[in-house]
């Protein structure tokens, strides 16, 4: 009975992600982009002035985190913890970043591509996978950043209590942050609603343990899919969603913010899919745990900031024309560095 009710859960979290990131989309949004953590982490960044290209303070991250928090502390699940490997996390949380931003987009916003016909998003769906496989090969084989430890109340609120303030100064201050006057950064739905549906979002993603990395590791390793189940619901509401809208269109080429270069989105994914699995779970989980008390998934976010800030400040982030020179040096050093941390942590696991 427990494991129907779960399905029934992820099942209604991945349907309400998709139905709102449809909503955001109608009301604002970029296309295909009614959520996207990496690019929206991306924006805040801007908002806060650490690059300039892109920049508004995105309500739904901020939602996300409080959504998070609140259905936690109803269901007696606030438990802070953390001080496993923060800075590795924190590195891994940089080349996550550099890798969706090879890609243009997260894994969920990857999901929220495929809805829409983005065929581009089939090849990032592909690196994805087999990112997640290769990362399994080195689970299996004993990796691990270690365990987490009971933390104090102050450790585990960090995360929430940040977002919160955030969002209050964007209201009484908004003088202090920046906003894109043309471009994505420019492109958003009402606060409020925004807001909103982030909370609803989060709330729901915190209860069923949404995870489009989990999704894929759960099944080759446990035969489990539950959590896959949540990663077909946001495709099946995003598909339905965009059907009725007219904005379904089946093509590589014309998509919103993508570029067709398939060898590119297919290493980007793959690195933000091996990255995601030796953290223990896609962007969109870690913004969720870190609203639990998590303090390892809180640095790994600030990781994916101080990433977004590294990619618009040295050119390493996509457009709509491709891929840069320095976006592919650094997804192969990104590469690099995450077959090392494979490697240096594997005795750790076994002991």
């Amino acid at each position: 009975m427990k494991k129907i009710k779960d399905y029934i859960w992820i099942i209604i979290a991945g349907l309400i992600t998709g139905v709102a990131a449809i909503v955001l989309s109608a009301l604002g949004n970029p296309g295909n982009m009614g959520f996207c953590i990496a690019c929206f982490l991306r924006d805040i960044t801007g908002g806060i002035g650490l690059q300039s290209k892109i920049q508004y303070i995105r309500p739904e991250i901020i939602g996300l985190i409080l959504g998070s928090t609140i259905f936690a502390l109803i269901r007696k699940e606030f438990k802070p913890k953390g001080g496993s490997s923060p800075f590795l996390r924190f590195i891994l949380g940089n080349i996550v970043m550099i890798g969706s931003l090879m890609f243009l987009g997260c894994p969920l916003r990857m999901v929220i591509r495929l809805g829409g016909g983005d065929l581009n998003a089939i090849v990032g769906l592909v690196g994805f996978i087999f990112g997640i496989l290769v990362g399994i090969l080195f689970i299996k084989k004993g990796f691990s950043l270690g365990r987490a430890y009971k933390q104090t109340l102050a450790e585990g609120i960090a995360m929430p209590v940040v977002a919160l303030v955030l969002f209050v100064m964007t209201l009484v201050f908004p003088a202090l942050f920046f906003a894109s006057a043309e471009g994505p950064g420019s492109m958003h739905a009402p606060i409020i609603v925004s807001l909103v549906l982030g909370l609803v979002v989060g709330a729901l993603a915190q209860r069923s343990r949404l995870c489009f990395v989990g999704g894929v590791r759960d099944v080759v390793m446990f035969k489990d899919f539950k959590l896959i189940v949540g990663f077909v619901g946001v495709l099946v509401a995003v598909l339905i969603g965009n059907a009725i809208m007219g904005n379904v269109k089946f093509s590589f080429d014309g998509q919103a913010i993508a570029h067709t270069d398939g060898i590119w989105n297919f290493l980007g994914m793959t690195l933000v899919g091996w990255a995601s699995v030796l953290l223990g779970g896609c962007p969109l989980r870690q913004l969720i745990l870190s609203g639990e008390g998590n303090s390892d998934s809180a640095i790994t976010v600030v990781g994916m900031v101080f990433g977004a800030a590294l990619c618009h400040n040295f050119g390493l982030a996509s457009s709509g024309e491709g891929p840069t020179s320095n976006g592919m040096i650094a997804v192969v050093i990104g590469f690099v560095i995450v077959l090392l941390i494979s490697l240096l942590n594997l005795k750790r696991g076994k002991k």
